[in-house]
Parts: structure tokens; C-alpha cells; sequence
């Protein structure tokens, strides 16, 4: 079993470690605020207060040794940064990192970080994608490159054969999954006539991703 770790146990950060121990996940809590330490005490199987910039620290916790890591600390980008440069110098092979602005965001990648997620920022787009009516589609970002894309067909696909639009060649996206007379279809038929109540499944680079989905 993978053994996680969230560092920075504030509303986020609280919940995700709440969230992995619920799973039956062995989780790590910590933080450098004693009272946030003790609340998620109860939920997880260790929560310790340490200074998660100081690499020894991470490393006597067991933080060092996780397989998985949730770096979710606040406003404090350098104490941030200098805990995905600590827990990446350890060895940790998948640091996952919050990043509270588009630069910050591009600090941690370069940094190496495994994964670099704005929750704000997400939890805004699922909002808009909810009330906005002309709005089909939903994402999955699989890393910070790559993506995947669930959309209602758009009118310019409708009555077209799958093959005829070529996603590959002329968009740089793979068709993954179709859905047409209410049923899920892994195996995409190119021979096949898109409706207008079909659902198709994309994957590709973000950037070729954000190009296609643009149109939708």
C-alpha cells in the first residue's frame, strides 16, 4: 500500500488528509501550527508539527520516505518552495504541490513537482461549467501536460463520419471513448455517423487540448 503525506493542514490541506484516511489510507499529517496538528490528530495515523522547510525534519518524521507527498501550505510561497526543493532532494517521487498564482505554479513545475494544482482556481472552473448552460464539457488534468476531455458533440462534428474529422492529424488528440445510443464504446467505429446526442472522450497535450476545446 502507498503511504501520502499532506504538509500544511489548512482548510485544503485538512481535508485532504481527512480524505486519504477515510480511504483507509496510511497518511502523514503535518504542519508548524500545533492547534491545526491536534485537530486532524483523530483522522490520520500520524500527525506531527515539524518546520517542513528543514530537510532533516521531513526526513526523521517519515515524510521523506512517503511515496506520495501533498505539499498544501498557504500564502508563504518561499516556505512552499523550499519544501518541494527538501521533499524532491529526499527522493520523494511524486510531490504534489498547491500553487496559489500562475507564477508560483511555474516555480513548482520547474522545480520538479510531480503535479501542480490551483484548487481555487479548478473549483472555479467546475463552478462555471455547472451554471453556464452552453458549457458541455468536463476535464481531467492527468499531469501538467496532459489532459482529458469529456464534451457533448458541438454542431460542427454533427453528421460527420468519425474518420472524416482525423483528430490526430488535424487536432493532436486522440478519440478515446464514444458514446452514442446511450452506450459507452471504448473501441471508437470511425465508419460511424456522430449524432447530436453523442458524448466523446479526447486525450492529448493541454496545449492541443485548450485549441480544440476552445471551439466547443
Amino acid at each position: 500500500m502507498k503511504s501520502y503525506a499532506v504538509i500544511g493542514l489548512g482548510k485544503f490541506g485538512f481535508q485532504i488528509a481527512k480524505g486519504l484516511a477515510e480511504q483507509g489510507l496510511s497518511v502523514i499529517a503535518a504542519d508548524n501550527d500545533a492547534e491545526k496538528v491536534k485537530q486532524i490528530g483523530d483522522f490520520v495515523e500520524d500527525a506531527v508539527i515539524l518546520d517542513s522547510t528543514d530537510a532533516k525534519a521531513l526526513e526523521d518524521s517519515g515524510i521523506g520516505k512517503a511515496d506520495v507527498v501533498i505539499v498544501s501550505i498557504g500564502e508563504n510561497i518561499e516556505a512552499s518552495t523550499l519544501t518541494v526543493m527538501s521533499l524532491i532532494d529526499l527522493g520523494v517521487k511524486q510531490v504534489i504541490a498547491k500553487a496559489i498564482s500562475v507564477l508560483h505554479g511555474k516555480i513548482l513545475t520547474r522545480l520538479g513537482a510531480y503535479k501542480v494544482i490551483h484548487p481555487e482556481r479548478e473549483a472555479a472552473m467546475r463552478l462555471v461549467k455547472t451554471i453556464a448552460e452552453h458549457i458541455h464539457y468536463d476535464t481531467i488534468d492527468l499531469s501538467n501536460t496532459m489532459r482529458i476531455v469529456k464534451f457533448s458533440v458541438p454542431g460542427m462534428f454533427v453528421g460527420k463520419r468519425i474518420a472524416d474529422i482525423d483528430f490526430e492529424r488535424e487536432h493532436g488528440v486522440r478519440l478515446i471513448a464514444h458514446k452514442y445510443n446511450s452506450i459507452w464504446h471504448t473501441t471508437v467505429d470511425e465508419n460511424l455517423i456522430i449524432q447530436e446526442t453523442d458524448i466523446l472522450v479526447i486525450i492529448g497535450n493541454v496545449v492541443d487540448i485548450e485549441k480544440i476545446t476552445k471551439t466547443l
